[in-house]
């Protein structure tokens, strides 16, 4: 009697269609539902491409109408009267001041925002993470001519200490130098900027920390590794890419926030060295003092600045996309 063992035969090779044919069958399996679903799909993207191609053709357009008879340098001109005959104006001061505020939301914002949504998922007790994302959540739903009105009558009148501290400690580097006077400057158009975009970021961040994977911070736990050593090595470089989004959808509305800076700042101008000097002016609230009063001609001035104001977002937008692209292993579809 043979007893030796014989090892199973191996499965017969299964046949496996090429992706074309693969793509073929399973268009052809396709249900009537999903079909549909997919041409509206396919459509809200294509509307959303059309529209946008639909804004940048007007702004150039309306653009193009003024710019040729403009007595001044659209991007160097300190001046901006668009009604005279003939017109002068120039971008200059309101893209300084545009980026300036925007880059100081951003200095106070971003790292503030990420360790309140660290926070929230590694170290507050449940409850207490609920009522503050709660909380969070309602700052995100308030308007800003809400913000603007609490900078104006609250916040102006209290920053005068900070700005006597600054001008005490760092007025010799002329960036925070203060003479005095009410702060209605672009140093406090940035930090209320920096309020009006923190909840944003803190949920977007929040949400992105909370999908670290759990088996990689139980692996680090497990060797040893302290909690901020966890929250360092596992959670923000999975989280790093997301919290890249989420900085861009903040940067977007420091962009384009009209009516909080309107409400706060003293316009004029002039370029100052100094972020504590009242005076400048950002694209947005450049559009909205002046687009009551302007004429036909004004009126497609204020539009080709705010052509600038489209490119500069986009340019922001796609640099962003640019990051995330290059951090791929950070990202959670390759976690």
């Amino acid at each position: 009697m043979d007893l030796t063992t014989h090892p199973p035969a191996p499965p017969a090779p299964v046949d496996r269609p090429s992706p074309a044919q693969a793509k073929r069958a399973a268009r052809g399996a396709t249900r009537p539902g999903d079909r549909i679903f997919l041409g509206l799909s396919r459509g809200a993207g294509i509307l959303l491409l059309v529209v946008m191609a639909a804004i940048a053709v007007f702004l150039t357009y309306r653009a193009a109408l003024v710019l040729p008879d403009n007595n001044g340098n659209f991007l160097t001109t300190f001046e901006w009267n668009a009604t005279a005959e003939p017109p002068v104006f120039g971008i200059a001061v309101l893209a300084f001041g545009t980026v300036a505020t925007s880059v100081v939301a951003m200095l106070i914002a971003v790292p503030v925002a990420v360790g309140i949504a660290l926070f929230l998922t590694h170290y507050a007790p449940k409850r207490l993470s609920g009522l503050i994302a709660y909380v969070i959540d309602l700052l995100a739903a308030v308007p800003s001519i809400v913000y603007g009105l609490w900078g104006a009558l609250f916040l102006v009148p209290h920053l005068e200490g900070l700005f006597g501290w600054l001008d005490a400690y760092f007025g010799w580097t002329g960036v925070f130098a203060w003479q005095g006077g009410a702060p209605r400057t672009l140093l406090t158009v940035g930090i209320l900027l920096a309020i009006m975009i923190l909840p944003i970021i803190t949920n977007v961040s929040r949400e992105v920390f909370k999908q670290a994977p759990l088996m990689h911070q139980e692996a680090a736990l497990a060797l040893g590794a302290t909690r901020w050593e966890v929250i360092r090595m596992s959670v923000i470089p999975f989280g790093r890419s997301g919290v890249i989004s989420a900085s861009m959808l903040g940067l977007g509305r420091a962009l384009g926030e009209t009516m909080a800076v309107a409400t706060v700042l003293s316009p004029d101008f002039l370029i100052h060295a100094s972020l504590l000097d009242p005076g400048g002016g950002t694209f947005a609230q450049n559009i909205a003092a002046k687009f009551a009063e302007a004429n036909d001609q004004g009126r497609d001035a204020l539009i080709a600045s705010g052509l600038v104001l489209f490119v500069i977002t986009l340019i922001v937008n796609g640099a962003a996309r640019m990051i995330i692209a290059r951090r791929k292993e950070y990202s959670g579809a390759n976690a």
